[in-house]
């Protein structure tokens, strides 16, 4: 079935659906990662976004159960040069396109996926749209323009929880808080808002010993002292970091009082709290093979990103960096230099890509140690 997507600058690609008719628009942005589409798929922090692969070759081990960072899929788009419809994997139980039909998600394949990139690393990520119902290229351009920016924009409601659940062995378990909660006391008890959490993060952070709940991100400072939580934690998602000034004023309370960490958004939040500012990349940072020096250990790891925006602390003389991207010198991870506060812009939990970076759990565990004796 014939597609088309067409960006707002008038650039347009030519193409097949692989999932069936319909129509779709987002951000368009690029993934360098050769692999770990499933964790693409479910993670969160691509609400608003159309993704491009830029590995030709998309599908070829299916899906199943067990990759899933998510309860569902968040992004607006699928854009690769080929997808495989009949995959070979023993893990696999569906195969890419089925996956996304059952999700309602669009795909288009049969594009120049290299082409594309280049243009967006060029022009920068921009707003589009892909069809199967209009194809003149011209006409879906300017409806393009028409889609809100991605610079303002909060998304903390369409995909962070709306219960507080707490972290199984089977996965998430909704719990109520109503009259406080009942922490089973197994390790210190952090308290993670869920701005778009990926699953890998509660994951590792139980199993280094944390009785883990994870709660709105519009849950308020005082609601989590009362819970009494000896940590917080603040998740990956997506949207402008800026549009957030709610959960800004939270964290610049709950420093004062807690030890806590972000990744990603959780990252920008806390830059914003702390005195910082945000600026949106030109094209992001989204892929799983983007070279971070540790600047505390001299050490050059291999990370998974996925972000959009970027935070400045030039203005900040309490904080100090603590990872610089090697590819833009973009700031990547700081820490306070009184507080127990450190934060990193990429995904120590990965999910898809390298473990190089999940010291960083364990640097948080001490942290939370060394506060509370726990």
């Amino acid at each position: 079935m014939k597609a088309i997507l067409a960006l707002e600058d008038g650039t347009w690609f030519g193409g097949t659906s692989f999932t069936g008719p319909g129509e779709t628009q987002g951000e368009v942005i690029f993934n360098t990662g050769m692999t770990g589409y499933q964790e693409i798929l479910t993670d969160p922090s691509y609400a608003g976004q159309m993704v491009c692969m830029t590995y030709p070759l998309i599908g070829n081990y299916g899906v199943n159960p067990q990759d899933v960072e998510s309860k569902r899929l968040y992004l607006d788009g699928f854009i690769v040069k080929e997808c495989c419809k009949k995959p070979s994997n023993w893990r696999s139980t569906m195969s890419l396109p089925e996956y996304l039909r059952a999700s309602g998600v669009l795909g288009i394949e049969g594009i120049d996926t290299r082409a594309l990139t280049t243009h967006l690393r060029l022009k920068g990520a921009m707003r589009g749209l892909i069809s199967t119902q209009e194809l003149d290229p011209a006409k879906l351009s300017a409806r393009a323009k028409a889609i809100p920016e991605m610079e303002g924009l909060s998304l903390g409601d369409k995909v962070g929880t709306l219960e507080p659940y707490a972290w199984t062995s089977t996965g998430p378990r909704t719990v109520s808080v109503k009259d406080g909660y009942a922490w089973r006391d197994r390790g210190p008890r952090v308290v993670v808002f869920d701005f778009g959490v990926k699953w890998n993060i509660l994951r590792l952070l139980t199993e280094l010993g944390f009785d883990v709940l994870t709660v709105p991100w519009s849950t308020t400072a005082e609601q989590v002292r009362a819970l009494n939580a000896d940590a917080v934690f603040i998740s990956n998602g997506p949207g402008d970091p800026a549009a957030l000034t709610e959960a800004v004023d939270t964290f610049k309370s709950l420093v004062e009082t807690h030890p806590v960490a972000g990744i990603c958004l959780g990252h920008q939040l806390l830059g914003l709290a702390l005195g910082g500012t945000t600026f949106k990349l030109p094209f992001g940072h989204h892929g799983c093979n983007h070279p971070v020096k540790d600047l505390t250990t001299g050490k050059i790891e291999i990370s998974s990103q996925n972000h959009g925006f970027c935070v400045d602390l030039s203005c900040c003389p309490d904080v100090v960096p603590t990872h610089v991207n090697l590819n833009d010198q973009t700031l990547e991870g700081f820490a306070h230099r009184t507080k127990p506060v450190i934060a990193i812009q990429y995904h120590p939990e990965a999910a898809p890509g390298p473990h190089d970076s999940r010291y960083f759990f364990g640097r948080f565990r001490d942290m939370v140690r060394e506060r509370t004796g726990k």
